[in-house]
C-alpha cells in the first residue's frame, strides 16, 4: 500500500474529518460531546449527521447501519440506504439527526438472559460518539449501544461505558488529591490478536472445522512445534499476502497495527496494535477479527480464531494490555522520576493488586468460555489461578513500605512516602513473566487470559470495575485526612499486607503453584460452570450495581447467558464428532479391517505364509472399534443425562464432566485407530496436511 498517512483513516468519519466538514460551532459542540459524553441537541445532530452523509456517500456509500455489539461476542447490524422519495418518482439522499442518534432494531431473537419476554421484540441503538463512524464495502457505520425497551443494557459495549464513566470518576478524586484539578482520566487498551491461518480445502473437507472452529479429531503429526522454528520465523508468502492486504484494510479503517509475526505453532500467527481508548479498542478488535477472516478467504485461506483449534500444539490467546492515563498524555502507571510521582504511581499500582485480590473470581470468569477451558493452564497460557506479577524490584519496593524497612536496591533507607528516599523505580527492571495471568509490564498491565474469539468488553469492564472500587475506598480514606502524607502511607503499606497473596513473581506453570495458590487462599476455577457459579456472588452483585455499570437483572441475564452459551457449543461440538464418527470413521475403520481380513485369508490360501502383520493390526483396529462404538453410545446418553437437568447450572455441570469426558475418550479411540490406517483410507485430512497446507 502506498503513502500510507494519507491512506490512514480514509474511511473512518474522525475529529481531522470533522474539523474540515463542520461548521467551526458544530465541530466545538462535537469535541464537547466527546470530551463530557453529553448528548447532542438535534439541531446540532441534524448538521453532523448532513456532513456525515455527504462524506459517505462521497465515498461510495449508499446505506448506513447502527453497529452493535449483542450478547453474542459477535457484532450485529442491519443496513437502511440513504434514499428517501421526492415525491416526483425519483428519491434523494437523506439523513437526518434522529437517525444518527437513535435506531430501532428487532431485539427478539438476540440473547437476553430472561431480562424480556421473546415477543417483547423492541430494542433500541444510540450512537457512541467517543467512537468514529466509518465506511466498510457501501456502507456507513456508526458505532452504537444497545439496550431493551425498558433501558437494560442487551450489549457489550453499554455496560463497557458506564465501567469507563465509573473508573473515571475515581480516578479524578484520586489525582485530586495530588493537586491535579480539571483533568480526564483515559483508560487505554491494546489487545494482541493470535489466530490460525490454513488452507480452505483442508477446512471444506472437516465437519469439526466448518462447524466448530476445532479439530474434534486427529493423531498427533510427527513434527509439531518441538524444534521451535516456527516462531518469528519467514512469513511464508501466502500469509505474508494476507497480512499486506489486512494491513491495508485495518489502515484505512484507522485501526493501529503495529505487528506481525509468526506465532510458536505451525500456520500460527499475531497482530498487535498500538493502544487506544478502551472503547475504541473494543470496536477494533471486533472489527479487527472480521476482517481477519474476510481477508484470509480472498486468498484462498480460513483464519481459525478458536482458542484451541489443535490438540497437540499451543492455542490461540488475546493479550490485553491495559493502562491508565489522562487526556494531557500523563501514564498514570508510570513509576515516574520524583518521589512525589512515586507516591501517586504506587497508589494506583495498589489499586490494582486490591482489585485484582478482590475479584479474582471476577477476571477468571471474564475470560470463561468452553474453548478458552481448553487452553487456561496448559503450560501455553497463564493457569486459571489468577495472580499479578509485578518483577523483583517493584515487589521489594512493596515489602520495604511493608515492613518499614530499608531498601535494599538502594541507599538502605527506611522507606516513607512523600519523602526523598524514595528511588526511582525504573519501568523495565525485570524480565517479562509469561506464565503471569496478570503481568506488570513497565507502564500497563497485560491481562494473558483472555481466548483468541472472544470480545474483550468483558474483561475491560471487569478491570474497571474493580479498580474503580479500589480507588473509591483509596478516595474515602485520603479526603479529609489531617496528614495525608501519613495517611497515604499507612493505606499503602495496609494495602500490601492485606493483598500481597496474589503477588507471585514464580512459574506459574509449576506442579507447585496450584497447592502454593491454595494455602494462600486463592481460588483455582479450572472450568467455565465453576467459573460462572460465582458471578451472582453477593459481593460481585454488590459491585457491579455500587457503580452503575450493571443492575442485579442485568448480571444476572449474562449469568444465564453464558452458562446457555457453554452448554450450546458443547453440545454441538458433541453431536458434530458423534456425526463424523457413525457416518465416516466406524465405515472407515471397519472397511480397512475387512481389507486386512481379506488379504491375511488369500495370503494364508495361496502362499500359506503367517499373516503376523494383518492378523495382529486386525485384531487392534477391532478392539478400538468396538471401543469407539461403546463410547458413542455412551456420549449419547450423557449428552441426553445433561440435557435433562433442569437448572441451567447443573446441566453445564453434567456437560463439563459427562459429556467432555466422554467426547476425549471418543477422540482417543479415534486417533489411535486413524495412526493405523493409510492417509487415502482415513475420511478427514491429517494434521500433517492441515498444519503445513499454507506454503
Amino acid at each position: 500500500m502506498k503513502d500510507v498517512a494519507n491512506r490512514f483513516a480514509a474511511k473512518v468519519f474522525n475529529l481531522t474529518t470533522m474539523r474540515q466538514r463542520l461548521p467551526k460551532d458544530t465541530y466545538k459542540e462535537m469535541l464537547r460531546c466527546i470530551a463530557d459524553g453529553k448528548r447532542l441537541d438535534i439541531a446540532v445532530a441534524n448538521i453532523v449527521a448532513n456532513a456525515m452523509k455527504d462524506w459517505a456517500i462521497e465515498q461510495g456509500a449508499t446505506h448506513f447501519t447502527h453497529w452493535f455489539q449483542p450478547m453474542t461476542g459477535i457484532t450485529a447490524e442491519k443496513h437502511d440506504s440513504f434514499i428517501s422519495p421526492d415525491g416526483n418518482g425519483g428519491v434523494i439522499m437523506e439523513f437526518s439527526g434522529k437517525e444518527l442518534v437513535r435506531g430501532e432494531s428487532d431485539a427478539s431473537s438476540f440473547p437476553s438472559g430472561g431480562l424480556r419476554s421473546t415477543f417483547e421484540a423492541r430494542g433500541y441503538t444510540a450512537w457512541d460518539p467517543t467512537s468514529f463512524a466509518f465506511i466498510k464495502d457501501t456502507v456507513l457505520y456508526i458505532p452504537t449501544a444497545f439496550c431493551s425497551f425498558g433501558g437494560e443494557a442487551l450489549d457489550m459495549k453499554t455496560p463497557l461505558l458506564r465501567s469507563m464513566e465509573a473508573i473515571n470518576r475515581q480516578i479524578s478524586r484520586v489525582l485530586k488529591l495530588f493537586g491535579h484539578e480539571n483533568v480526564t482520566p483515559i483508560t487505554t487498551v491494546g489487545a494482541e490478536q493470535e489466530y490460525f491461518l490454513v488452507d480452505q480445502g483442508m477446512v471444506d473437507a472437516r465437519e469439526d472445522l466448518m462447524l466448530t472452529g476445532r479439530t474434534l479429531l486427529g493423531a498427533k503429526p510427527p513434527k509439531g512445534q518441538e524444534l521451535d522454528d516456527h516462531y518469528f520465523g519467514v512469513i511464508k508468502p501466502r500469509v505474508q499476502a494476507f497480512m499486506q492486504e489486512l494491513n491495508d484494510e485495518l489502515w484505512q479503517l484507522g485501526i493501529l497495527a503495529k505487528t506481525e509475526h509468526n506465532e510458536v505453532a505451525p500456520a500460527q500467527h499475531e497482530l498487535a496494535p498500538i493502544f487506544t481508548t478502551t472503547n475504541i479498542s473494543v470496536d477494533h478488535n471486533q472489527l479487527t477479527m472480521e476482517l481477519m477472516r474476510k481477508v484470509a478467504h480472498r486468498h484462498g485461506m480460513v483464519c481459525l480464531l478458536h482458542e484451541k483449534p489443535f490438540n497437540c500444539v499451543n492455542g490461540s490467546g488475546k493479550h490485553n494490555n491495559w493502562s491508565i492515563s489522562t487526556s494531557e498524555g500523563v501514564n498514570l502507571l508510570d513509576p515516574g522520576a520524583t518521589p512525589f510521582e512515586n507516591a501517586q504511581f504506587l497508589l494506583f499500582l495498589c489499586a490494582v493488586i486490591q482489585a485484582v485480590d478482590d475479584y479474582q473470581d471476577l477476571l477468571r470468569i471474564s475470560v470463561a468460555t468452553a474453548g478458552n477451558d481448553h487452553r487456561l493452564g496448559a503450560n501455553e497460557a497463564p493457569p486459571a489461578v489468577i495472580s499479578m506479577f509485578l518483577g523483583d524490584e517493584l515487589t521489594e519496593v512493596l515489602e520495604a513500605i511493608e515492613h518499614d524497612a530499608p531498601y535494599g536496591g538502594h541507599d538502605k533507607e527506611q522507606l516513607k512516602i512523600g519523602v526523598d528516599v524514595l528511588p526511582r523505580i525504573p519501568r523495565d527492571s525485570t524480565d517479562r513473566n509469561r506464565t503471569s495471568p496478570f503481568a506488570f509490564t513497565g507502564n500497563k498491565f497485560e491481562f494473558r487470559s483472555p481466548g483468541s474469539s472472544q470480545s474483550i468488553a468483558k474483561p475491560n469492564i471487569v478491570i474497571n470495575t474493580a479498580v474503580a472500587e479500589s480507588l473509591r475506598q483509596f478516595a474515602d480514606a485520603l479526603e479529609g485526612a489531617e496528614d495525608f502524607t501519613q495517611a497515604l502511607h499507612d493505606l499503602i503499606r495496609d494495602t500490601v499486607k492485606a493483598h500481597k497473596r496474589i503477588l507471585f513473581n514464580g512459574n506459574g506453570y509449576d506442579n507447585h503453584w496450584p497447592e502454593e495458590a491454595q494455602r494462600r487462599g486463592l481460588m483455582n476455577l479450572r472450568t467455565t460452570p465453576e467459573a460462572l457459579a460465582h458471578l451472582l456472588d453477593k459481593k460481585n452483585v454488590a459491585l457491579f450495581e455500587r457503580h452503575g455499570v450493571f443492575s442485579a437483572a442485568e448480571l444476572r441475564s449474562r449469568y444465564e447467558i453464558l452458562l446457555q452459551n457453554y452448554v450450546k457449543v458443547i453440545h454441538i461440538e458433541a453431536e458434530t464428532m458423534m456425526d463424523m464418527v457413525s457416518r465416516n470413521i466406524l465405515p472407515a475403520v471397519s472397511a480397512f479391517s475387512a481389507k486386512l481380513c481379506d488379504n491375511a485369508k488369500v495370503k494364508a490360501e495361496v502362499a500359506g505364509v503367517a499373516c503376523g502383520y494383518e492378523k495382529a493390526r486386525c485384531r487392534e483396529i477391532s478392539r478400538h472399534t468396538d471401543t469407539i462404538y461403546a463410547i458413542y453410545s455412551t456420549l449419547g446418553e450423557a449428552m441426553h443425562h445433561a440435557d435433562s437437568a433442569e437448572d441451567t447450572l447443573e446441566r453445564a455441570m453434567r456437560y463439563k464432566d459427562d459429556v467432555i469426558g466422554a467426547m476425549n475418550a471418543l477422540r482417543e479411540a479415534c486417533d489411535a485407530c486413524e495412526a493405523m490406517i493409510p492417509n487415502e483410507q482415513w475420511p478427514y485430512p491429517s494434521y500433517t496436511d492441515i498444519l503445513f497446507s499454507v506454503k
